[in-house]
């Protein structure tokens, strides 16, 4: 009979308290999939590229895995406390039915540990497909099919994950079923008060309210500026601005509810009714409505911010070069890596071997002053103020000795590129920046500069900089990242380094696919060719791990937080709202006796519930597109910084997103707030 009492219970509560059931499962999915990251295809493939980025990438996984423990508890803690509030009369009829309070509490514990069991049997199965899921289409993204995907079940993951789940579940009921236990048989059975505070006067919430759009609006000001990532004071002083602004905002929204009752239509039924339920949750409720705004605007702007990081990675590079060979770190010359491939036959693997030759001015005596481009400083002065300007002048003010780089090799790598060639005269040299100095808007404003002609001085020599700004990587990897350099004609290229430079060997394959991994697999086994045959190398793979790895870190990390501070966020305002609706049962029931029907009270109640999520959810919205655009300018580098139109775009698309998961979610409430209702109409229908 006890265990039929808890099996009938614990179906009961699943059905009632779907959201909160559904809320554990996605805690279960969310923790395996962090916990099972290294042995997915893509970490398994990043070991070998980035094995220290990684480590330290799994190495932070612990810190996230307690972070999400603690919030989830307090999650679980109050949505539990929900459930049990509802089944007060219940627990009252119990123990004056006899039940001990012992039993009582047994019985609850193994309601409490079969919907915790159901939730772990039924996510982790859905997580490690997920998971699975997961790994093969970034695998297939990112081109690493050479890997060789293989199933995967991490045992340490699925324990791990067991282990936090029923470990905060059994905490949080330890603490729950204590206050149950020590209430007398009439406080259980007794309905629990509304609790209605104190109001105050109106202008106290419409002060409020300024004052917080106010604060709102000063944080705003500091991160879409930048000012907020100058130090950690500033960005103490607009976080604080923005959560004092969003709970002053909260507290406030008194006032304007408060002149939406006046000024609303007499005629709709219910009205005042519904919009005083609102204003008295929003006075109550204030506090918790800003959090979990905040924790939505977390959740956006992680969300957003995240996924348009992991596509700017995955797209910013273009790929031109397969192999960099460096004879300096082995005292070989270009020639000699050539005899090393050729003893072992790997020369006919490459369609193209073109050496990249970059120096330094050697006939200058003051390097300080080996080179000026005055005339094109002076234009710069002279443009717009604008933040890129100002970076550009500040950059180039450093241009006193720059690299230079020989005109033919920088032709070969752009016919690899199918870029036009560069055609030089003696006296005139084109521009050379990296893009991670040389943006989108950079790019354009010294474009629009060249050409002009500016002229410059070399070592006391007139040159005249010629053509547009070249971006185009050296290397294949990061052996070498030049901010200014000249690119000059083979003969000046000579005379100014007096034969004192380094030399690059670059290297394209003849076959750049090879079965279904394609390039990834082709690149693969030249390497392990090259391993063998002893010949130092950097390949296109190292500078796509490290690509990879960014994409990887900030879309799992971003989108495993944004999950949670969302999941929260919902699970705290449903289970609030619906408490609240609990609490205020018997003003259901008075109306009810007055004629209203089932379908007028939950028109009511939808009312109700679109201004309790909207208020959070408008506000966190508002709040994201200036957090995203903050954020994405305050961890992005300056090459990163010119496709952030672009990345805004994405995140808006996010935002939206989750802006529709939002309205399902909203939908489930109000079922729940239906289905709450209509049990509150049976007494009528008996009568």
């Amino acid at each position: 009979m006890f265990f039929k009492l808890v099996s009938r219970n614990s179906k009961r509560n699943r059905k009632e308290n779907g959201l909160f059931f559904g809320a554990l499962m996605v805690s279960v999915i969310v923790f395996y999939i962090v916990l099972s990251l290294s042995h997915q295809d893509v970490m398994v493939f990043l070991a070998r590229m980035e094995s220290d980025a990684v480590e330290r990438l799994m190495g932070i996984i612990p810190v996230f895995y307690g972070l999400t423990l603690f919030l989830l508890f307090f999650l679980i803690y109050y949505a539990s406390r929900f459930q049990l509030e509802r089944r007060r009369h219940e627990f009252g009829v119990y123990l004056m039915f006899g039940m001990r309070r012992i039993k009582l509490f047994a019985m609850l514990l193994a309601e409490d540990l079969r919907n915790s069991l159901i939730s772990l049997a039924i996510g982790l199965p859905v997580a490690v497909l997920l998971s699975e899921l997961i790994s093969l289409i970034t695998a297939r993204l990112v081109g690493i099919g050479m890997i060789g995907h293989r199933f995967s079940f991490s045992p340490q993951a699925a324990l791990w994950t067991a282990i936090g789940f029923l470990s905060i579940k059994f905490i949080a009921f330890l603490i729950l079923s204590g206050r149950i236990s020590s209430q007398t048989i009439g406080a259980l059975m007794a309905w629990p008060p509304a609790g209605v505070k104190r109001q105050m006067p109106p202008v106290v919430y419409a002060v409020s309210m300024v004052i917080g759009i106010a604060g709102l609006a000063a944080a705003y000001v500091l991160a879409v500026y930048g000012d907020a990532w100058y130090d950690i004071r500033q960005m103490g002083i607009t976080l604080a601005l923005g959560t004092a602004g969003t709970w002053l905002l909260f507290f406030g929204m008194r006032f304007v509810i408060g002149l939406a009752v006046r000024s609303g239509k007499h005629d709709r039924r219910l009205h005042v009714f519904h919009f005083r339920q609102i204003q008295e949750t929003v006075i109550q409720r204030s506090g918790t409505l800003a959090v979990c705004s905040l924790l939505m605007l977390a959740a956006l702007c992680c969300f957003g911010a995240g996924v348009a990081i992991s596509r700017f990675y995955g797209e910013s590079e273009p790929h031109v070069l397969d192999y960099t060979f460096d004879g300096s770190i082995n005292g070989d010359t270009p020639g000699q890596i050539r005899q090393k491939l050729t003893a072992q036959q790997l020369d006919v693997e490459f369609l193209e071997l073109f050496e990249m030759r970059v120096g330094h001015i050697r006939t200058a005596e003051d390097i300080d002053h080996a080179f000026a481009m005055e005339p094109l400083m002076e234009a710069l002065r002279q443009r717009k103020p604008s933040r890129e300007r100002d970076v550009l002048l500040n950059n180039l003010s450093y241009a006193t000795y720059p690299y230079v780089i020989s005109q033919s090799g920088y032709n070969r790598l752009l016919a690899a590129a199918d870029l036009p060639a560069l055609t030089l005269g003696e006296k005139e040299a084109a521009v050379y920046m990296d893009r991670e100095f040389a943006d989108a808007k950079r790019s354009e404003i010294l474009n629009d500069i060249l050409k002009t002609g500016p002229k410059a001085s070399l070592d006391g020599t007139e040159i005249t900089l010629t053509g547009s700004v070249q971006t185009t990587k050296l290397v294949t990897d990061r052996s070498i990242t030049l901010s200014f350099a000249l690119i000059l004609a083979d003969e000046v290229f000579d005379y100014y380094t007096q034969g004192d430079y380094d030399v690059y060997l670059n290297g394209i394959l003849a076959k750049r696919e090879s079965g279904n991994g394609g390039l990834m697999a082709a690149i693969s086994e030249m390497n392990r060719k090259l391993d063998e045959a002893g010949v130092p190398y950097e390949s296109y793979l190292q500078n796509m791990g490290r690509q990879l790895f960014y994409m990887v870190a900030s879309s799992y990390i971003t989108m495993y937080l944004a999950i949670i501070f969302l999941m929260i966020a919902n699970t705290v305002i449903g289970v609030q709202f619906l408490m609240n609706q609990q609490q205020t049962g018997r003003r259901y029931l008075t109306l009810i006796r007055l004629g209203a029907t089932h379908d007028v009270l939950c028109g009511s109640s939808r009312r109700q519930i679109n201004w309790y999520f909207g208020l959070p959810i408008a506000a966190a919205v508002c709040s994201s597109i200036f957090g995203v655009y903050a954020l994405l300018t305050g961890i992005l580098s300056s090459r990163s910084r010119g496709s952030l139109p672009e990345m805004m775009i994405v995140s808006f698309v996010m935002i939206l997103v989750l802006c529709v998961i939002e309205y399902f979610y909203i939908a489930a409430v109000k079922r729940a707030s239906d289905r709450y209702l209509l049990t509150l109409m049976v007494p009528e229908r008996e009568e």
